[in-house]
Parts: C-alpha cells; structure tokens; sequence
C-alpha cells in the first residue's frame, strides 16, 4: 500500500492516496456544526428527491390511472345521449311605481340577498309542481316509468359502511297514504328538479335556467315554462299578500278605533272623579305656599333655638346651679337693672348709716326695711322675666310644630297632585299613541285600497331575455373528456397515495433523514452490495474488490475515524446498532480491514448472543476457534486467542470463543477491563464489534471503555425512534455517540440526494 500524504487547506483535511484524494472536512464540521450549502443545489437535490419518488412507483402510478381511465370509458360508453338548454331569466331588483305608494309586498333585504332567495325559489318544489301541472309531464314518454333509465351507482361498488346513512327528509319520504297517481307525480317532480339547473351569470342580475334529458324538445320547453310560471306566481303572491293585507287591516282599524275610544272615555271620567280642572294651575298655587311655609318654618327654628338656649339657662337658675346675673337676658331687663340699681343705693345708704351711727339707730332699722325692700322687688321683677322667658320658648315650640304639620300637608297635596298629573299623562298618552296607531293603519289602509287594483300594471319580479332553443348535438356525454379526466384524476390520486406511503415511512433513507431526525452528523454510507454467486465470501468486498464502490466508501469511513483523533486518538472503535440485521459484524470485519492498511489493528467480537464474525470471515465454526471469552475467564493466555489473518499482515482477531453463561458478568469483570489497556498499547487500533443496543445490556458495557462509538443504521429498514431509543440507551450511561454509518443504501435510487457529493452525503468527505 503506497504511503499516505495528509495535508491542512483552509480548516479541510486531503489526504492522497496513490491516485485518490479524499477531501474531508475539519473537526468542526464532523462534529455537527452545519457546513453552507447554496441554496440553488438544495432546490435541485429537493426536485431530483421527488423525481426519485416519482421514478421510484412510476408502474403503480401508470398502472392506476390507466385502471382508472379504463373503468371511466366503460362508464361513458354505457351512457344514454343527453341534451341541454337554456333561458336567461333578468331579475328585477327595483320595480318602478305607478303612483309613490310603497308595495305591501316590497321587502328591504340588500340586492345580494334579494337576488340569492329568487335563485332559490326558482329551485323550489312548488314551481317544479307547478311545472309538472302546466305541460303534463307525467303522461311525457321521458318520465314514464318503463323508460326510466337506471344511472350507473358508484355507492353500489362501495362497502355500505363507507356511505353516511341517508336521513328520510320530507321532501323524499313518500306520504303513507298517498295515490299512485301521487307517487307518480312526486317522482316526476323529482326528476325534473334534478334535471334543473339554475345559475347566476355573474356580475350580472341574469340567470340562466337549463335542463337536461334525452328529450331534445323538452330541454327547450322546461326552461321557458318554468320562466313563465316564476313570473306568474310572483305576481300571484303578490296580489294574494295584498288581499291579506287589506282584511286584516280592516279588521285592525275597527279595534284600534274602539280602542281610542275607550282611552277617551277613561279619561273624562278620571277627570270628573277627581274633580280637575287644570292640575297644573293648582300645583303652581300649592308649591308657593309650600315654600312659604317652609321659609317660616326655618325662622321660626332659628327663633326656637334662641329661646332654647336662654330656657336652658332658666332652668339652671331655678335649680339652684347658676346666679340669675350670668343670664343675658334677664340682666339686661331694664327693670331688673333698675331694682338692681335700687338696692345698690339702698346697700350704699345701710353702710354709710352703720358707720355714722352703729347698727342700732333707728335710721339704720329703716335703712334695712329699705335694702330688703328693693331685694324682694328685684326677685320679683327678676321671676317675672323668667317667667316671660318660659312662656316666649313655649309659644315659639308651639309655633315649629304647627309650622311643620303645615308643611307636611302641603307636602302630601303636592304628593296627591302629582299622582293625579302622572296618571292624567299616562292616559293623554293612551290617547296619543291610540291615535296615531289609528291614523296610521287608516292611512295604509287607503293606500293599500288604492294600489289593491294597480298590482298588475307594475313591473314583474323579472322576465325573460333570451328563451330556451331545441339544442342540435348532444350535452353529453364527452367521452375522450371524460376518458382524459379519468386519467388525470387517476394519475393524481395515486401520486397521493404514493407521497402518503412516502409520508408514513419512518424509516432513515438519507444523510438529511441522520441530521434532522437523529440530530447527528453522517459519517459515511455504505452502498447495498450487489452479491453474485460467484463471490467466494462477499463479506470481505473490501479486500476482494479494493476499487469497487463499497470499498471506496469503507475507506473513507476509516479515514474519517483516523482524522478525528489527530488530537485524540481513537484508540478503541466500538461498532454497534439498534437491532440485529442492520450489517453491523460487516462494517467491524472491512473497517478492522481498511483501519489495518493504516496502522496496527485488532478486531474483537464482543456479540456472544449471536456470534457470527467467525462465520462471515470463513473460519472453522466446530469447535468454534478459542477467543475472548477464554481469554477473560483466565483459561488461555493472549497468545493463543489471537489469531492472525492471511489477507492482512497488520490485521489481528480475537473470536467470540466458546459462548459462555453471562456475558455481561463477563464483560463487567476487571479482567476485560485490564485487557482492554493491554491491548490498547499493543495496537493502534482496537475495532470491537457489539450486540445491538435494543437486545441486550452488553454493549451498555463494553462503550464504557470506548474511545469512539460507530453506530451503523441500516437504510430504509431501521425506523428513526428504533434508533433514539438506542441512543438514548447509550446517554443514559454516559456513552456519547459522534458518527452515524449509514448501511445498505441504493445509491442508484438515492442519486437525488448524493448526486453531488458521491455517497457521501452532504457535508461528508468526497473523492475524486
């Protein structure tokens, strides 16, 4: 094998190899982080991925629209010939007035609406009867029972639990007890309603009434006598409606009258009863006297609240708790202050006697009889003030309380009188709105007399602009149209059908299927073998054809494990998937190969559950060549469990061995773990290859000692949770996995997604 050349370009690594040059992208790259893509390849590869798909059930896809074109021209074939014609109806939405008295059949609903409910009445039942009535068509050849014609079903074809059940309307459920002349009847009604069609000419007022059937003639007369019988039942309603009106407004306007009739008379007699003349003028009167008592009332209070304090101060004279000179009111009495004035000169002349004379002349004794004298005048002057006092607060007491039994009397009258005012109100509107009520319904009432002979003179709902013609060919049916919608329709159902098969398909097809579902970057793919009987052991495709495709991608997974640990050396490679069946044991044995052509490499089977690495290479299986299990246990030495392979010098096995009880007990021993470090300084590389994740725990803990986890999905096989779910196995104990190996992929079919980059995937290496 030449020596390689690794060289560093702008953060890519090449490495040339005799005539190869594999281009491989930096650590950042391979470890996730996104690489630019133009947007234009990304278009392209999205087409060319449905071109694949189209590719991919092109037979189903022709197969189910020529199935389906095929039924369709039986179909058309089997069809009777049809007819159609049609008139074009002008809808009239404002109808000129003879005289400018509003329609009693005028409605007020918007033009759309107007003109949506004359569609509609046009679709009606009653017009079909009519319709029947006017040209006999139950006797018509075309709707005789014997030349009923029974149209293909496509309901019968169908299972009866795919159909919503019908509902009985009372439209299609037939009276119990209903003639056959009836019956007959209600079926041709029913026949020509489905035969109808009427449609908008949009934006215009028209519509145009068609019919279908076998008949051409009667094609032509339908629509013309259904014109003819929409215009004369408008009109019919209208004068019926009219003729309604006019009885009941009749009958209306003799209540209404005894109505304000008797509103009159209940007021007149209100009056009378409660002797009113004019209650207004009464009220004025009332409500001014009203506020006079109340301005007297409020000055007789503040009068009463001055007599009350100066009382007070009485009483507490009178018990004794007070001297009669701290009350204003009696001091300031002119003839208090004169007795007072009376005994202080009688006081004056007492006191200059006894210092002249002593206090027992006879000048002093008279002196005395004086001084007690104009004392008892003064305390009788002083009890009469007080007893004015008294009296002056017992009238003005008595003067509040007539006051305010007066204002509460001209309260409760002007009570009364608004009570008699709002009933009199109330009653003069009876007869207000009584009145007006009556005016009203007269006045319509005469108009509606006056316009009752008028209905036939103003215009119609509508009228026909262009009659329906005898057609000269057949409506239908169109048979290549048909045939040609057969196919387009079957062609695109079944490109539904195929895109939901693709939509429901879980499994991992691309590099863009590892990115997005498992949220990991694609190491490599490894393209689906073709293997021919010839092959003497297609396990070793990559020593029997180094230049083959398979072997160019085996060694570009190689290279990119031998890349990412430059910095750190992936010492120990531990291959493992989901499930069995994925090609796992077949990845080991050509990476342990294409890893030997680099360095010194040993290759190790840890699947003692269903050991097949022994097999695959074409070793003796009976007894099975002595391996790891004798090696951990301790039985043989290292030497005689390894064995050396004759394709590659730089290549070394170590075999299941003899299958022992517990293969976890044995991998969690010490022994496999000291191994493992022996091994590691002997070989540069150390490739294990492990049961699948999902069946048993024993990869759980061999990864322990892994430097690098090579996870192998086999494409369009493995369903993407199947794989979380390893994954998230391998997390839980702390085994991070970097690389997926896509396995088993048809890069013929799949050249919509490599067809730029090899079968690589996006971001992975390329050769050139």
């Amino acid at each position: 094998m030449n020596k390689e050349e690794i060289k560093e370009l702008g953060g890519q690594m090449t490495i040339s190899e005799g005539s190869r040059v594999f281009i491989i992208p930096s650590e950042k790259e391979m470890a996730g982080d996104s690489v630019d893509i133009p947007q234009d390849e990304d278009k392209i590869a999205e087409l060319l991925a449905y071109w694949h798909t189209f590719k991919k059930y092109k037979w189903r896809l022709i197969g189910l629209s020529l199935l389906v074109g095929f039924f369709t021209a039986i179909y058309s074939d089997g069809l009777e010939p049809s007819y159609s014609s049609t008139a074009r109806l002008l809808i009239e939405f404002d109808r000129a007035n003879i005289i400018s008295i509003q329609d009693i059949s005028a409605t007020s609903s918007p033009k759309k609406d107007h003109f949506h409910t004359q569609l509609e009445i046009l679709k009606s039942r009653i017009l079909a009867d009519k319709l029947v009535d006017k040209l006999n068509l139950v006797s018509h050849p075309a709707f005789k029972p014997a030349s009923q014609q029974q149209r293909f079903d496509w309901s019968q074809w169908l299972p009866s639990g795919w159909l919503p059940s019908k509902k009985p309307t009372t439209e299609s459920t037939p009276d119990p007890i209903e003639t056959p002349e009836e019956k007959q009847k209600r079926i041709v009604v029913n026949a020509v309603r489905a035969g109808l069609g009427v449609s908008p000419v949009i934006p215009t007022q028209l519509v145009e009434i068609s019919f279908e059937s076998s008949d051409r003639e009667l094609t032509a007369e339908i629509p013309n006598a259904l014109a003819e019988i929409y215009i004369k039942y408008d009109l019919d309603t209208k004068l019926e409606m009219t003729n309604k009106a006019a009885k009941w407004l009749t009958e209306r306007l003799e209540n209404l009258r005894q109505v304000l009739e008797k509103s009159e008379k209940n007021m007149q007699d209100y009056m009378e009863s409660q002797n009113l003349v004019n209650v207004t003028g009464i009220k004025s009167v009332t409500v001014r006297e009203l506020e006079e008592t109340a301005t007297n009332l409020l000055n007789a209070r503040l009068q009463l609240a001055n007599n009350k304090r100066v009382y007070k101060q009485v009483r507490a004279l009178q018990a004794g708790t007070t001297n009669f000179e701290s009350i204003p009111a009696i001091l300031n009495n002119s003839l208090v202050q004169s007795m007072k004035q009376a005994e202080l000169a009688a006081r004056r002349k007492v006191s200059e006697l006894e210092e002249r004379y002593g206090q027992k002349h006879p000048q002093i004794r008279a002196a005395n009889a004086e001084l007690e004298a104009a004392i008892a005048n003064k305390k009788t002057q002083t009890q009469l003030v007080i007893d004015a006092i008294i009296k002056e607060y017992e009238m003005a007491v008595a003067k509040v309380k007539n006051l305010e039994r007066g204002l509460k009397s001209k309260k409760a009258e002007i009570q009364s009188l608004n009570k008699k005012e709002f009933e009199l109100k109330r009653l003069e509107r009876d007869i207000e709105v009584n009145r007006q009520l009556y005016n009203m319904f007269l006045t319509r009432f005469k108009e509606t007399n006056a316009s009752q002979d008028l209905q036939e003179l103003q215009s119609t709902v509508g009228r026909v602009v262009e009659p329906a013609l005898p057609p000269i060919a057949p409506f239908k049916p169109n048979k290549k149209i048909n045939v040609i919608m057969g196919l387009v329709l079957g062609f695109l159902f079944a490109t539904v059908f195929v895109f939901v098969i693709e939509f429901l398909d879980n499994t991992i097809k691309t590099s863009e299927d590892v990115e997005q579902k498992l949220g990991l970057p694609l190491l490599g793919i490894l393209p689906k073998m073709k293997i021919s009987k010839k092959d003497e052991n297609p396990y070793l495709m990559f020593l029997r054809k180094p230049q083959s495709q398979f072997a160019e991608s085996v060694r570009s997974i190689s290279t990119g494990i031998m890349l990412t640990g430059l910095d750190n050396p992936q010492k120990v490679l531990i291959v493992t998937s989901s499930v069995a069946g994925e090609g796992k044991s077949t990845v080991s044995i050509n990476q342990a190969f294409a890893l030997g052509q680099i360095g010194k490499t040993l290759l190790i089977e840890a699947d003692m559950r269903r050991p097949s690495l022994v097999k695959k290479l074409g070793w003796r299986t009976n007894p099975p060549a002595p391996g790891l299990s004798e090696l951990v246990a301790g039985r043989l030495q290292l030497d005689e469990c390894i064995h050396h392979t004759a394709e590659n010098e730089s290549l070394d096995i170590i075999p299941c061995g003899e299958i022992p009880p517990n293969p976890l007990e044995l991998f969690s021993s010490g022994r496999f773990k000291v191994l493992l470090e022996d091994l590691s300084k002997e070989y540069q590389y150390i490739v294990i290859d492990t049961p699948p994740v999902m069946l048993v725990s024993d990869t759980l803990v061999v990864a322990k000692f892994a430097t690098e986890v090579l996870y192998v999905v086999k494409a369009n096989v493995t369903p993407y949770k199947v794989v979380l779910d390893g994954l998230k196995r391998l997390r839980q104990v702390n085994v991070p996995v970097r690389n997926i190996v896509l396995n088993f992929v048809d890069t013929k079919k799949t050249s919509a997604y490599y067809g730029k980059s090899g079968y690589h995937g996006d971001g992975q290496h390329a050769y050139t």
